[in-house]
């Protein structure tokens, strides 16, 4: 798989998900969304903090959009533990889950117009493959049921 296009998907999952939760008008749907929201950008981000990003940084052409994606991860875990801890219900969560859906929406526009057709241009085609078989392989290890002893 390309790993390009498999965080690609990713994305699309986050941005549906997210209009979903600027739409929730519930509690309970909020809570439900968030936590979906909240476990797909947790494993997108450890593949490409694992994957990805170290992978790019070594590309000269490439290494401050990567640093900078580091930050825009933080960025959005700060935002993500402060709704954590906040009830859906308190009249600034939604504000604050629509700063948390901005600040994706940005992330992704950089990845997908900036850092992935750059990147494109630095690998090979075994190379993105590579990549996408290294990133499937967290994602399967994440919903990979423990053996029975």
């Amino acid at each position: 798989m390309d790993g390009f296009e498999l965080l690609k998907q990713d994305h699309d999952r986050v941005k549906r998900l997210c209009e979903e939760l600027d739409e929730a008008n519930t509690t309970e749907r909020r809570r439900q969304l968030f936590a979906e929201i909240e476990g797909e950008v947790k494993l997108h981000e450890e593949c490409e903090e694992k994957v990805l990003y170290p992978t790019l940084r070594d590309h000269p052409k490439l290494k401050d959009i990567v640093l900078e994606g580091y930050q825009e991860h933080h960025v959005v875990d700060l935002i993500m533990g402060e709704l954590r801890n906040l009830n859906p219900s308190d009249e600034t969560w939604p504000a604050k889950a629509k700063v948390m859906h901005e600040n994706l929406e940005h992330h992704i526009e950089e990845e997908e117009g900036k850092m992935f057709p750059k990147a494109r241009k630095e690998m090979s085609e075994d190379e993105i493959k590579e990549l996408g078989r290294q990133m499937q392989a967290i994602k399967d290890q994440k919903f990979r049921l423990p053996d029975a002893a």
